[in-house]
């Protein structure tokens, strides 16, 4: 394996100054994002009440970013990270336009909602390797784990404010301007990414290798590298099994405890208060902790967590359980992404996150696949039951089987004690 180059790991002049104006500019982009992905998911849910409706818009929303995540995660590692972070995020702002455009114009089909968000999702498939491979250029090694960490917290900070006011645009004017607020929040993302300095980073591979040779080197060092692996296989089994059904939590609020839009705003802030809090408790205290037993033990907690939502028949006991929820999110997410930066090279930073967003991108469908037309059959309460059942028992599986023992020592290898 060859030694990676890259710029110094400390005394990186300015590096708080460049990481503020990067985790500002993303964060405002990411929040008119969140205000359409609730919008969009309310006005379907609201409309249609089809968990077939809802099974299509995971599809159209994160199969594309699949797709394009292959070659993402290439283009990450080939091409100026910041340069297409740009132009990623232009793209969505120009599509999410002309669809605004379109719908004030009387155009309400929902093909046209489905080939937006097919577009959008595109664009990140593109943007989430970028982004992911450019945070360790600009910030120590040493530091990551907390950036990382308040990278969350403000994350989540956002997922508390967008629900709200998702909902007060939406009840009160439509969601054709909170398209147009995205387009704002693009534009005010993009101006702020242009004012940050990133460090060149030197490729010691071959400058000659072609597209193909870099996807194909890309593969082998997913194929040989165990914690990448076992990485992958966590957030696939993640995404079908927990986060796919809980992708049903605002069907069954409608089924089971009515249709007002505040519950569904609940719904989001309860989730979103416990990621706050979560992720300033994991920049706070985790910088040290284990990496992978971490990651374990959020996972037993998610199976925990789906159960009780599934058996919840109380809509403040919902409410909390949602709350443990999102209060387990970063304690997953964060170490997952830190250890990923820590461990694995710079020129092949963005091809193994582009993997990791394939993952989560194919998963989410595939889940939702299964889900979703189950959820017009079933209840939901009964899929989320079952689905923490079965992530329990994936997970003591795996810790059991000798093949899991050894993915799991590798991966502990890596990890900071």
């Amino acid at each position: 394996m060859s030694e990676p180059h890259e710029v110094p790991t400390v005394d990186r002049p300015g590096w708080r100054r460049q990481t503020t104006l990067f985790l500002t500019g993303q964060t405002i982009s990411l929040f008119g994002s969140m205000l359409v992905q609730y919008a969009v998911m309310w006005h379907l849910t609201l409309e249609t009440k089809s968990g077939g409706i809802m099974a299509l818009y995971a599809v159209f929303g994160f199969l594309p970013q699949a797709v394009i995540s292959i070659f993402g995660g290439v283009w990450a590692d080939r091409l100026d990270r910041k340069k297409l972070i740009i132009g990623a995020d232009a793209t969505i702002a120009v599509v999410t336009l002309a669809l605004a455009m379109f719908m004030a114009a009387g155009a309400t089909d929902l093909w046209l909602i489905f080939v937006a968000i097919a577009i959008r999702s595109a664009g990140a498939g593109i943007q989430m390797p970028a982004v992911a491979a450019l945070l360790p250029q600009i910030v120590p090694t040493d530091k990551l784990m907390r950036v990382n960490g308040i990278h969350g917290t403000i994350q989540s900070a956002m997922m508390l404010v967008a629900p709200a006011a998702a909902a007060a645009v939406y009840a009160n004017m439509s969601i054709v301007a909170v398209f147009y607020i995205d387009v704002v929040t693009a534009v005010i993302g993009i101006g702020l990414l242009l004012a940050v300095t990133v460090p060149r980073l030197v490729r010691s591979s071959d400058g000659r290798l072609g597209y193909f040779d870099d996807l194909v080197g890309g593969l082998r060092y997913v194929a040989s590298h165990a914690f990448v692996r076992w990485v992958l296989v966590l957030y696939a089994v993640v995404f079908v099994l927990i986060v796919a059904p809980s992708f049903l939590t605002p069907l069954m609020i409608v089924r089971t405890f009515g249709e007002e839009v505040w519950k569904l705003t609940a719904n989001e802030l309860a989730f979103s208060i416990g990621m706050v809090l979560g992720g300033a408790a994991v920049a706070a205290w985790a910088g040290t902790w284990n990496r992978v037993r971490m990651i374990l033990v959020s996972t037993v907690v998610f199976g925990g967590l789906s159960i009780g939502l599934g058996l919840s028949t109380n809509i403040w006991v919902f409410f909390g359980f949602m709350f443990l929820l999102g209060l387990s999110v970063p304690a997953f997410s964060t170490p997952s992404y830190t250890v990923l930066q820590e461990t694995v090279e710079p020129e092949m930073q963005g091809r193994v996150f582009g993997f990791v967003g394939i993952v989560m991108a194919l998963s989410m469908p595939f889940g939702m696949a299964v889900f979703g037309p189950l959820a017009d059959r079933f209840s939901v309460e009964s899929l989320l039951i079952w689905a923490g059942v079965a992530l329990l028992l994936v997970v003591a599986l795996a810790s059991a089987v000798p093949g899991g023992r050894r993915a799991m020592k590798a991966a502990d290898e890596h990890a900071t004690v």
